[in-house]
């Protein structure tokens, strides 16, 4: 290929085990648990899942800080299940959803929540909210052939050793295979792509300095510390 500039680097997860997982694009679920959509002032039974996007060159790996967002002054955290896809189809039927992931891992989906106050109340995307540099944290990706289906297990955030967010995957309102038949209907999926799965409630402001740590039954660990 004749580039007249040159191309950027393909962004990678790493894999337990070795190996890197090349990402195509980062999907994100809006408001997938119960508690964390009220605590949010939504009514989680009167809505269908919708899904926002982040580049896929925003993900942060191998625990390497984080530094602290311009244009802020609350950053929050909000820890989630990452599904990795394998296999790319369209309209993919819940049943065989699962076939289509290669594995999954622990991310965390940093907000500019200030931002994205300002950009709901004038009916703005959330873009510059949501998808900024760094925003995308994430851990070591495990194959799903070594976790099985995954449908229940701890999901919990602590900063600085304390608990923030504390829930179980099982309460999320749209499992994994529902959310991938929902989001196949609008897009193609792609080998590469990454879904977030939406948080647990206990969101809340991460401040320069935090150490925060993600973990889900059966994945490694995410540390992640935002700095100056």
């Amino acid at each position: 290929m004749n580039y007249v500039i040159p191309p950027a680097a393909v962004a990678a997860v790493p894999v337990r085990g070795g190996g890197l997982f090349p990402v195509r694009r980062i999907f994100c679920v809006g408001r997938n648990y119960e508690a964390h959509a009220r605590e949010m002032g939504h009514d989680p039974s009167r809505e269908p899942p919708f899904f926002f996007t982040k580049p896929a060159d925003t993900i942060l790996t191998g625990g390497a800080d984080m530094p602290y967002p311009s244009a802020t002054e609350e950053l929050h955290h909000e820890v989630e299940l990452v599904v990795a896809i394998g296999t790319g189809g369209q309209d993919i039927t819940e049943a065989e959803a699962r076939t289509h992931i290669w594995g999954y891992a622990a991310g965390l989906d940093m907000t500019r929540r200030d931002l994205q106050a300002v950009a709901k109340k004038a009916a703005r995307p959330w873009d510059m909210a949501k998808g900024f540099d760094h925003s995308a944290p994430i851990g070591d990706i495990v194959p799903a052939k070594e976790l099985g289906k995954l449908t229940d297990g701890h999901i919990i955030l602590t900063v600085n050793g304390e608990t923030r967010q504390d829930g179980d995957i099982a309460d999320m309102i749209w499992t994994v295979p529902e959310i991938i038949a929902s989001l196949s209907r609008l897009v193609r999926l792609e080998p590469g792509d990454l879904i977030f799965t939406g948080t647990p409630e206990g969101v809340a402001e991460a401040k320069r300095g935090d150490m925060l740590e993600a973990m889900i039954s059966g994945l490694p660990p995410l540390r992640v510390r935002i700095g100056d």
